[in-house]
């Protein structure tokens, strides 16, 4: 039996602009690199960038630790297309390639620092929820950070904890709040009134202002004045630490120079420029970071030539504007961290490494186990896992349009081979008429009487039928049904497994599968159990099709079954025996048998987690869970329901998928040698679809066992 999951990423978020989250990546960064051998970074959504350019975040982090990874890898979206697929109400699609570009990163790397968006720019308003939504959908933890600028105490707390409660409300593990930019003196407060508000396992940090962080450099202001490199350029990463104007006369002017402060003077007063450069190189000044002269004015050849043959020197720049409009577009920079400037990145680590508990948070991540999985990354390892050893499935309802409109999606994945059963001009008729694409090169069509195998199959049914009475006559007339031959293919190893049921009954399915595919030794009854695709989870449900009112022993091995089966699809049991009663507390025929049920699992697989009898909602809802069954490890988590009888499941699981909108997939049958599973006849393309992904990865699952 698997535990859970070893978590293998965190999802770094804030609750606003500009709160710091920089400081978290590249600290956090630096600290995982020290544990783990390969550390990645994904940024789902980054802002928009010119052509030729990349996002700034991923080439800052990618650079300076020098991780092995393609930019056109590290995202997913950018922001503008993020917001037209939403408006054509493509979440879903948003979502899949999201889940898609992660598992890539994550297949190739011990852990990922994955970093959200950063709220500038239009669908601004949206992005929390979408972060939410991300970190949800990927099922890894979240560090919250909020900054303290402009907020009084109760105001950063209060949008702490609101953040946090929206991410626990959607399932997402929160293991570290941060509130970054507090005031020095404020920081232990800060810390003291988090903990009073969040859980006692959440590690709470802050991180005090500082001000280096937030001082640009001459490289960003080149960047944004439209500035003209005169000297210097070797320097442009300098950090304006202060800006002051040189408009007094020189003796005045020197006073009020600081330690790294910018000089910003009009072009043609060489007394400034030469004195602050003199300055610079004396023991006596502080050193400056740069020289901006406005104006578009420039320097005599005179002062140029006296300025080149200094050996000291720091970043001249010349831009076109006055000196007190450029003066204010420098004070309204907003400061980024980028790769060159190492010295903000360093002070970043520094910050990071002295104000959180850097052991205890890495300590956390690498050691936290995740609970289940969502239903749009259940659906994604699906697919996934049934192109990772394709198989041969065999659809014997080929007219059916739903059939071949699910096949065209399957050979478009290359998920699966596919043969369809019947007359290959009619197909070929469905799929013009249809207008649906398929091409017949991609398949195999088969019509069961013109077929190589139909005598071969004929006398192997009546092999293992004369003793019912088939005599070979009748075995002839049997395999001309697409149902018997497509599950003689199976039996005979010519394809790996069979789904029908779109135009035939369950028992015309079934039944031939039963006559002669017939269960696995250690079973002696066929069960179904639906994937029930909730909103926040996936859920087993069995038995919802097959056996109308089981024994105690036979729900005792329906139950077996069904973990068996979750455990082939990467869930981890916790089976919950249902009735209308829970634990002792009730009594009647119906409340024992479960309960009979429920022992009988225990003593032949006390390695399973099963409890029962159980009511669904103390199954599902932990707080009832721990009033009904407080010493239970099933009643508040179960993720596979086992319903008494075939009325009961069935119901429910048509009544959930109706009033959740939730997705089932199957009937999924399990105890048979081989995998033959049935379809309802209302079922859609994507039923079908995800039916015969199931059907595949049953069918790996055989082969594993038995090349074991």
């Amino acid at each position: 039996m698997t535990n859970k999951p070893t978590n293998k990423a965190i999802y770094i978020t804030t609750t606003e602009p500009n709160s710091g989250k920089s400081i978290v990546s590249l600290g956090l960064m630096q600290a995982l690199l020290g544990k783990a051998a390969k550390v990645g970074y994904f940024r789902p959504i980054i802002d928009d960038f010119k052509t030729g350019e990349i996002d700034n975040h991923i080439n800052t982090v990618s650079t300076y630790f020098n991780l092995d990874i393609n930019f056109n890898d590290a995202y997913a979206f950018k922001r503008s297309e993020v917001i037209k697929m939403k408006n054509l109400n493509k979440d879903e699609e948003i979502i899949r390639k999201i889940i898609e570009k992660y598992k890539a990163i994550e297949d190739r790397f011990d852990f990922v620092l994955v970093e959200g968006t950063s709220f500038v720019g239009e669908g601004s308003i949206i992005e929390f929820d979408i972060n939410v939504l991300i970190a949800k959908n990927l099922n890894v933890p979240a560090i919250i950070i909020a900054s303290g600028v402009g907020k009084t105490l109760d105001e950063l707390v209060g949008n702490l904890q609101m953040a946090f409660d929206s991410f626990k409300d959607k399932g997402v593990e929160v293991i570290c709040v941060i509130a970054n930019k507090v005031e020095q003196e404020n920081q232990s407060l800060v810390i003291s009134e988090m903990e009073k508000h969040l859980p006692s396992e959440v590690i709470v940090n802050a991180i005090p202002l500082n001000p280096i962080l937030g001082f640009p450099s001459i490289k960003e202001i080149i960047d944004v004045l439209d500035g003209k490199i005169l000297f210097g350029e070797s320097y442009i990463n300098n950090q304006a630490g202060s800006f002051s104007v040189g408009a007094m006369q020189l003796p005045n002017y020197l006073k009020h120079l600081k330690e790294n402060g910018l000089v910003i003077t009009p072009g043609d007063r060489a007394d400034i420029i030469l004195g602050a450069l003199q300055a610079h190189i004396s023991d006596n000044y502080p050193s400056i970071s740069g020289i901006l002269l406005t104006g578009g004015l420039i320097p005599e050849d005179s002062i140029i030539k006296l300025i080149e043959g200094l050996s000291e020197i720091v970043p001249i720049i010349s831009v076109t504007g006055g000196t007190y409009s450029v003066t204010n577009s420098i004070g309204n920079i907003k400061s980024q961290i980028y790769a060159e400037n190492t010295q903000k990145i360093t002070s970043s680590i520094q910050d990071f490494e002295k104000y959180v508990e850097v052991d205890a948070l890495v300590e956390r991540l690498i050691t936290f186990k995740t609970n289940g999985i969502t239903p749009r990354m259940f659906r994604y390892n699906l697919l996934n896992q049934a192109k990772s050893s394709k198989k041969h499935i065999v659809l014997p309802e080929g007219l059916d349009e739903r059939i071949l409109r699910a096949t065209k999606q399957l050979i478009d994945v290359d998920a699966v081979k596919i043969t369809l059963l019947g007359n290959k001009k009619q197909i070929e008729e469905k799929i013009a008429l249809f207008e649906i694409g398929l091409d017949l090169n991609s398949i195999n069509i088969i019509d069961p009487i013109e077929s190589d195998h139909f005598e071969e199959y004929a006398n192997t049914l009546f092999e293992l039928r004369k003793h019912k009475n088939v005599n070979i006559s009748m075995a002839k007339d049997l395999m001309e049904d697409v149902s018997y031959f497509g599950t003689m293919m199976v039996y005979k190893g010519h394809a790996d497994g069979m789904v029908s049921g779109a135009i035939h009954t369950t028992q015309h399915t079934i039944l031939p599968a039963l006559q002669f595919i017939k269960t696995k030794p250690e079973v002696s009854i066929v069960s179904s159990v639906f994937f029930m695709l909730l909103e926040d989870r996936v859920s087993v449900y069995g038995d919802c099709a097959i056996n109308p009112n089981p024994t105690s022993e036979q729900l005792a091995e329906i139950a077996i079954s069904s973990a068996a089966t979750s455990l082939a699809f990467g869930i981890d049991p916790k089976i919950a025996m249902l009735s209308y009663s829970s634990g002792t507390s009730g009594v009647g025929e119906d409340v024992e048998r479960v309960r009979k049920a429920t022992e009988m699992v225990k003593s032949i697989r006390p390695d399973l987690k099963v409890d029962g009898p159980i009511q669904y909602d103390a199954a599902v809802d932990i707080k009832v869970g721990k009033l009904k069954l407080p010493n239970s490890e099933v009643a508040g988590q179960a993720n596979v329901f086992i319903f008494p009888d075939l009325n009961t499941g069935n119901n429910t699981y048509k009544a959930v998928q109706r009033e959740t909108k939730a997705l089932a997939i199957g009937p999924i049958i399990q105890g048979l040698n081989k995998p033959v599973n049935d379809l309802s006849r209302g079922c859609t393309i994507d039923d079908i679809f995800n039916t015969v992904i199931v059907t595949a990865i049953q069918a790996q699952d055989v082969q594993n066992k038995n090349d074991a």
